[in-house]
Order: C-alpha cells, then sequence, then structure tokens
C-alpha cells in the first residue's frame, strides 16, 4: 500500500486537512505501507516556505511521520511537459483558443448537459480529449461506486495556453509517477476525480483506489469554521490539547472501532483503523468532546510528566505541588494557570464598583 498526504501550503493545516493526515498515516501504518508527502504548490503567491513550514510544524507536533517527501510538485514540471507533449502526439489532447464564450455557445447548440467538445486549432490552452460514449466509474471505498457519464463531460481544460499545467493533470502524473494505489481525501475532490481518471486512462494506466472522506460539520450543523473553536492544528496546540488525544478525537470524526470504544491509543488506532468504516454522512468537530477527551489523557498521565508538560507550558518552574492540587480539575494545559496562577502571583486584587469609588471621596476610603 502506498499512500500519500498533498496538502497545498496556502495557509495554517486545519482540523480537516489533519485529519486527512491522520487517516492516511493509520492506513500506512497498519499495512506496512508508505506515506508520501507531497506539497502541492503550484499556487506560488500564497504556496510560501512559511506556509510549507507550517504544514511540517502541524505535522510533526501531531506525531505523524512520514516515509518519502516532503516532494515539491513544482519540481516535477520538467515530467509534467513531457506527458503533457506524449498526449498531444497521441492525439489523446489538442490546443483550442475556445473562450467561455464558446463553451456557452456549444452548449447552448447541443444542450445544457452536453459536455463541450472542441476543435485542434494548434495554438492555445490544452484540453484532454473526453470519449463521446461509455462512462468513468470511481470505484470509492467510502461511498461505492459513482459513474460519470462522458457525454455529459466537458474536455477539461489540462493546461494553460503559456504552457503551465493544471491541478488535476499534475496531480494524475504525480500519483501514477509515486506509485500510488490509495487516495484518501476530502469529498470536495471527488469532482475531479474522474478528470484525473481519464487522464490516466489516455495514459493506458490504473486508477487508484479513491476513498472522500465526509466534510466536517460543527456542532450546529454547519460546515466547519473558526467560529466553532479552534480552526488549526497549530490553535489546538497553543490552547493546550495533547497530541495523543487530539489524534485519538480526530479518528473518531467519521470512523469509530467496531466495539465504539471512545478512548483508544495510537497503538490501537492503528490496529483497528478501517477507512471502509468511515461513515459517509458529515462528522461533527465538538470543541467540547475534545476537551473532555483531553481530560482524560491528562488525568492518565504521571504528576511528574504532567509537571514537566505545564511547565514547558507556561514558562515556569516549581508547579509539582500546586499540579498535585489542580490535575483533576484541567482539561487542558491552558485551564492550569487560571485555577492554580494564583499560588504564585497571589490572588487576583478584585475592581472596586462605581459606588466605592465614588465613597471614597479624597481619602480613598470606602468606610
Amino acid at each position: 500500500m502506498r499512500v500519500r498526504f498533498a496538502p497545498s501550503p496556502t495557509g495554517a493545516l486545519h482540523i480537516g486537512g489533519a485529519r486527512t493526515a491522520l487517516y492516511n498515516w493509520l492506513m500506512a501504518r497498519g499495512n506496512d505501507g508508505t506515506l508520501v508527502l507531497r506539497i502541492e504548490d503550484t499556487d506560488r503567491e500564497r504556496s510560501t516556505p512559511e506556509n510549507v513550514e507550517q504544514i511540517l510544524d502541524a505535522l510533526r507536533w501531531l506525531e505523524l511521520d512520514f516515509d518519502e517527501g516532503p516532494i515539491s510538485q513544482v519540481s516535477r514540471s520538467d515530467r509534467h511537459q513531457e506527458v503533457l507533449q506524449r498526449l498531444l502526439d497521441e492525439g489523446h489532447a489538442y490546443r483550442t483558443n475556445a473562450t467561455a464564450d464558446d463553451v456557452r455557445a456549444f452548449k447552448t447548440e447541443h444542450g445544457a448537459d452536453r459536455g463541450y467538445r472542441g476543435n485542434d486549432e494548434g495554438e492555445g490552452a490544452v484540453r484532454l480529449r473526453v470519449p463521446d460514449e461509455g462512462a468513468t466509474v470511481v470505484h470509492d471505498l467510502i461511498r461505492g461506486d459513482t459513474t460519470f457519464q462522458h457525454v455529459h463531460l466537458d474536455d477539461p481544460v489540462i493546461a494553460r495556453a503559456d504552457g503551465s499545467v493544471l491541478y488535476n493533470f499534475a496531480v494524475a502524473i504525480d500519483d501514477l509517477d509515486a506509485e500510488i494505489t490509495h487516495v484518501v481525501r476530502g469529498e470536495d475532490h471527488l469532482s475531479n476525480t474522474p478528470k484525473q481518471a481519464l487522464v490516466l486512462e489516455a495514459l493506458g494506466a490504473e486508477p487508484p483506489l479513491y476513498a472522500h472522506l465526509p466534510l466536517l460539520h460543527g456542532p450546529d450543523g454547519k460546515k466547519l469554521s473558526k467560529r466553532h473553536g479552534a480552526a488549526s492544528v497549530q490553535e489546538l496546540r497553543d490552547a493546550g490539547y495533547l497530541p495523543a488525544a487530539v489524534r485519538n478525537y480526530l479518528a473518531l470524526l467519521g470512523w469509530g472501532a467496531a466495539d465504539d470504544e471512545t478512548i483508544l491509543s495510537t497503538e490501537q488506532l492503528v490496529e483497528q483503523f478501517d477507512i471502509t468504516r468511515v461513515q459517509r454522512n458529515p462528522a461533527r468537530f465538538d470543541e467540547q468532546k475534545l476537551r473532555w477527551m483531553n481530560g482524560r489523557y491528562l488525568r492518565e498521565l504521571p504528576l511528574d510528566e504532567l509537571t514537566r508538560m505545564l511547565e514547558e507550558f507556561t514558562g515556569r518552574t516549581g508547579l509539582g505541588p500546586a499540579v498535585e492540587i489542580s490535575h483533576e480539575k484541567i482539561q487542558t494545559l491552558a485551564d492550569f494557570w487560571p485555577l492554580a496562577g494564583f499560588i504564585f502571583d497571589g490572588p487576583r486584587r478584585r475592581s472596586a464598583g462605581p459606588r466605592e469609588v465614588a465613597g471614597r471621596g479624597r481619602t480613598g476610603c470606602a468606610c
């Protein structure tokens, strides 16, 4: 088994991306497989070295290692051009100056659900030829088979007029060359899959098996966003969560062990994880449940280890006695100081109310 995690470095690694990385990692570790880290950095404006480091930093904190990479997609541009030229030479692709207006005119004439078919003009952008007959069937380990009738698919643009290739073409070639056997990613990529499969078909290659994960929602059933709490791995770390607890909780967002156990060590996750048990319905991220789980993990730590973590988190030393009397009450590392900090800093002075201030007069006495 060969799997890959292929984030776009356009910012911090969000929780949905972290779950995708975890599922790929669990599959690789549970099946003596290989995990490839590929950085899909074709968006040169947003794909900065700082954003790449944010992804690597998040994976390090989650303790998710990879076997190959990180591989920059941009570094493979020569290979992409080689395959692009092959498709042109073999007649599987063509160059055209067709515009969005031309596509609309075609659909007006042939029907709105008819896939666009263009003519080879010898210049312009490159489109892949889609057969008029038949269908592309995506075999998905979570959703079953999804059929895309060719008659409804446009000839997709796979390279711009300047020769730069588009996402779906580059991904297909990169997965082929890396010998990826299973592609595990979010369901928002499902519509991209037939385009990638058609590129592979034109090259005479078999597509990998796919597994499109359900989206993450907040407790209110709406798409997960910052308003639901922490939105990135770094925010979870800064809020005082433990990597093991986060791995445990993320694993259960859409998947469950056969015995419905909730607290699972990483070793148990590796042993029990089965991608075919992932549900199709959106999973709900509830930070209150994560807090509860994190509290369970904290209370299972030896006091000396918890003290070390809290001293590192707060930048203070000599916390042992305070940890001993407060560890049963905290759910995150960040909970400790508001609860026990007065032992070291003294009690906070209560702010005087407006009536007290007015009553003190010039003497400052509120008697």
